[in-house]
């Protein structure tokens, strides 16, 4: 078993999470998109923000899908807002 499998199967059994609804692979993708496009310490915050959307019940189906854009497309997203104030 390698180290992240290990980290993710003993954190999920710590906080009583079942680790087949964790999906590893995409949380990384996201988090990796975020570092990227955004700035480095907006990915751990952002999957932080998740777990608390999906926690409450609050976030949607697509949640990773929609952070995963909204990361990709950061430049244009601040320029509008930017422009829009």
């Amino acid at each position: 078993m390698n180290v992240l499998a290990e980290w993710t199967a003993l954190a999920c059994e710590e906080l009583g999470i079942d680790p087949a609804k964790v999906d590893r692979d995409q949380i990384l993708d996201l988090t990796k998109e975020v570092a990227h496009g955004v700035t480095r310490p907006a990915a751990p915050l952002t999957a932080y923000l998740l777990g608390l959307a999906q926690g409450a019940g609050t976030a949607p189906e697509e949640a990773v899908e929609r952070l995963t854009a909204l990361a990709r497309n950061w430049g244009q997203a601040t320029t509008e807002t930017l422009t829009d104030r």
